[in-house]
This record gives C-alpha cells, structure tokens and sequence, in this order.
C-alpha cells in the first residue's frame, strides 16, 4: 500500500501549546480520519507525524508552528494558500503566529475540510504520477 504522509508541527512549551495549535490538531486527525476512509479503497494510506518545535525555533521563526506538509510540500501549495500571520496568545506570547489564507479567508486554526481537500488533491496527484 501507498503511503501519504502528512506532517504537523506545533510549539510546545512546558508540555503545553496554544489554542490555535491545540485546535488545529483536533482537526489534523479528524482529517487524517475521513482521508484514511476516501484513500484506503484506493491503497492508499495517510500516515501522520506530530513533531513539537522548541521555544528558540518559534522565536527564531514563528511561521514554523501550526505548519503542515502532505506529501512532502506546504499543505497551502495544494489548495493554492498562502501563509499570513495574527496575533496570538498565551504559550506564543507576543508573536505573530502562522494563518492559512484562502481565497480571502484567513484560518488561524486549519478547518478539517481544507486538509481533507489539500490531502485529496495530493493523493490524485501522486497516484497519477506514479502511473505515468
């Protein structure tokens, strides 16, 4: 079977993230979920890593945290994203942290159905290639 990876990464601190990274996660794995059910039929298998970036990483470069890849390439490529950034609270601090924005729509928090789309589009993507 076919993998596609998907890799998450958030700061974490003292054991603890912040809101928008906790929420975020919640909606990775509903994603990873509903992406196993439509790929699997297709031998395909979405595999997920959870990675945690250090404080002096966040700090060196925010946009780091709240960051996804699938298949290797910024989960914003797949649904022709771009990345801004917001203020944000708590274990962030005073940084600016990571949105996704999509055709006028800033996400602080990824939605399921953006991931679930970029996750798709990937799968074809590849699985095309690969017949080729």
């Amino acid at each position: 079977m076919k993998t596609l990876p998907i890799v998450w990464q958030r700061l974490v601190s003292s054991g603890q993230t912040c809101p928008r990274c906790a929420s975020t996660g919640d909606e990775v794995e509903r994603a990873c979920r509903q992406l196993r059910k439509q790929l699997i039929p297709l031998g395909i298998e979405p595999v997920l890593e959870i990675r945690e970036i250090d404080e002096a990483t966040f700090k060196a470069n925010p946009a780091e945290s709240n960051r996804i890849w699938i298949a290797g390439k910024p989960m914003e490529d797949w649904v022709n994203a771009s990345v801004g950034s917001s203020p944000c609270c708590s274990v962030c601090g005073e940084s600016e942290c990571r949105t996704v924005d999509v055709a006028g729509t800033a996400y602080e928090v990824v939605p399921e159905e953006l991931l679930v789309k970029a996750g798709l589009i990937a799968a074809l993507t590849i699985n095309s290639q690969q017949r080729q």
